[in-house]
This record gives structure tokens, C-alpha cells and sequence, in this order.
């Protein structure tokens, strides 16, 4: 069924798929956490939760999307998304990185997102992916039917400014479920030209806020995929896909070991 403004409203009958597709999509955010360490390379972990994703039934949904050519997007320091893994980039001490992971189980997408850290981190680089974590979790926190989409946006703002960091501008969070981008879009930041629309129960999407230590803008390269901030500065990225409820919001990627944000322990 489609709201007025084409965006698909889901039965409790489709809520069970997407806890499944959720559930090990944290998963498999929980299994790499052990792999994460310094002098493995971002292919190497692309590669294993490639296979535990595919040894669970099912299907990597970044690989060959729109010509995507890895199973994963494992952003490093300055990377903002979309880091396509290699065996190149060798992580050392003091690096922090987002391993973002879609699976397709049944037919149902399940998309999240999570920072690590290598060794010892700066300051400053453990005050963003904190940020960037509690402006995700304050925007969920708003989640229910008849709140409007912008103050999503508007929180996570409200969250980070205060610290000298800077919401990108350039991606936004999505529709999901049976397909892996749908609507509506969801922007982490205010836009007075995005205020009307309202959270509908029955909606599925993520919030999935990147968050920069210096300026927002970003630039890709020439792989057509990997963002970077253009003044280099670190960026970090937390992301959960849900689905509203009658009264809240379920979230279907929390993670069932607990480890939500770094450090793990």
C-alpha cells in the first residue's frame, strides 16, 4: 500500500521479514568487530563478512549496484561513504572507519551501518563518532507517527553544531524493503524546502547521519563512488534502518551483542 505521497506503508506481516534482514545485517556488524584490527586491509574484512553473509542465506546487496564493485563500503578517517574495500588501504593505529553492510534475506533488505576504531584515536576523534552516534539515537528517538520529517534533521543539527562538526549535505537516509532505495528521502540536516512531509506507521527507512569534524562539503573521486571531505577532515557515520510503529518506532539493525559504538569490549 502507497501513502499519498507514493511512499509504501508495511503490514506487521512484513515487519517479521525485515526484523530477519535487520537482525543479521547487526549481525554481521557484530562478527567483524574481532577482525578489525591494525595491518588487515579493508578487503580482507570485506571478504569476511561477505562470506558470512552468504553462508546465512543471503545476498550482499551493494555488489553490482549501479556497478558497485564490493560486497561492502568500509569508509576510512576522511572517507565519508561509499569506500569501495581494497588491498591497498592497510589500517593502522589511530584510524577510525565505517563498515557499512546491506543483505537481501527472503526478498527483505536490511541496511546498517557502524564505526571502529584502530588502537588509540585522538580527542577529537573520539568526540565525532560519539556525536554522530548520539545524533543518530536522538533522531530515533523521535520516530512516531505524525512527527515531521525535518526535525529529524533539525536534532541532529541541534546535536553536533555545538562541537564544531558539520552535518553532510550531499546523501541522505532512505526508504527501504523490498528494494534497497525507495522513498522518502531523509535528510540529517534542516531544510526549510523539506518541512511538510510526516512520519506515516507502516513506514520503513534509515536514519543514517555523516557527520564531518571540519565543513560539510564533500567531492567523489574518480571511481565514481568514494566521498571524501574536501577539507580532509575526519567524518564518521552511524547508521539503522526501522520501521514505524502505531505509537514509536521498531529498530531492526540494533545490535544483539550489544556493541553499539566503539570502544568494543
Amino acid at each position: 500500500m502507497l501513502n499519498k505521497d507514493n511512499i509504501p506503508l508495511w503490514t506487521e506481516e512484513d515487519f517479521d521479514g525485515m526484523r530477519k534482514a535487520g537482525k543479521l545485517a547487526a549481525e554481521t556488524l557484530d562478527y567483524i568487530t574481532d577482525f578489525v584490527k591494525e595491518g588487515v586491509s579493508t578487503l580482507e574484512l570485506n571478504d569476511i563478512c561477505a562470506k558470512f553473509i552468504k553462508e546465512h542465506g543471503a545476498v550482499c546487496a551493494p555488489m553490482g549496484y549501479n556497478g558497485y564493485p564490493r560486497e561492502t563500503c568500509i569508509s576510512v578517517n576522511h572517507v565519508i561513504c561509499h569506500g569501495i574495500p581494497d588491498d591497498k588501504t592497510i589500517l593502522a593505529e589511530g584510524d577510525i572507519l565505517n563498515i557499512d553492510v546491506t543483505v537481501i534475506l527472503n526478498g527483505w533488505y536490511g541496511d546498517t551501518s557502524r564505526m571502529y576504531t584502530i588502537g588509540k584515536i585522538s580527542v577529537r576523534a573520539e568526540k565525532l563518532i560519539d556525536a554522530t552516534y548520539n545524533s543518530l539515537m536522538n533522531a530515533i528517538s523521535l520516530v512516531k507517527p505524525g512527527v515531521k520529517f525535518c526535525e529529524l534533521g533539525k536534532i541532529i543539527e541541534k546535536t553536533v553544531g555545538p562541537l564544531n562538526f558539520s552535518v553532510v549535505r550531499d546523501f541522505c537516509g532512505h526508504g527501504l524493503g523490498k528494494q534497497f532505495h525507495t522513498p522518502p528521502m531523509v535528510l540529517h540536516y534542516e531544510s526549510k524546502t523539506y518541512n511538510s512531509m510526516k512520519i506515516e506507521e507502516g513506514m520503513f527507512f534509515t536514519i543514517e547521519p555523516m557527520i564531518n569534524a571540519g565543513k560539510y562539503d564533500s567531492r567523489t573521486l574518480e571511481d565514481g563512488w568514494t566521498a571524501i571531505t574536501k577539507d580532509r577532515s575526519l567524518s564518521a557515520q552511524f547508521e539503522h534502518s526501522m520501521g514505524v510503529t502505531k505509537d514509536g518506532v521498531e529498530v531492526f539493525t540494533s545490535s544483539p551483542k550489544g556493541l553499539d559504538k566503539p570502544p568494543y569490549k
